[in-house]
């Protein structure tokens, strides 16, 4: 670190005072890299959309296979994002419980918004 004069110290100051420390940064920064991927996004959106589905009427709605969704399923379910239920041989799957519904309706919608304006700049 550098040791220099701030410009504005009193906004320095509150900038610290409201920062993340780099273990909940680094946190933070895994669970965004979960959502760089568009299949994993997509599931997330259908499951969102659906409340429940299974592994092949998740694929059907994506349009893809069944070995690409069963793949995003594992990862999300293993990151805490999405939870499962067996009923006989089919398994079902939901966003998890305490999804923050924030997230769901207004952060990754607008952030698609964000993109898509920058995208026209």
């Amino acid at each position: 670190m550098t040791d220099t004069t701030a410009t504005d110290p009193e906004r320095v100051a509150q900038a610290r005072e409201r920062l993340i420390s780099r273990d909940e940064a680094a946190r933070l920064s895994s669970i965004l890299s979960l959502l760089a991927d568009p299949t994993r996004t997509r599931v997330l959106y259908a499951l969102d959309a659906a409340d429940e589905l299974c592994v092949g009427d998740i694929a059907l709605t994506l349009e893809l296979g069944e070995d690409a969704v069963g793949y995003a399923l594992r990862i999300l379910r293993t990151a805490g994002m999405v939870a499962r239920r067996k009923q006989g041989r089919t398994v079902y799957y939901r966003l998890a419980d305490g999804f923050p519904e924030p997230l769901r309706m207004h952060c990754l919608r607008r952030l698609v918004e964000i993109s898509d304006v920058a995208a026209d700049d």
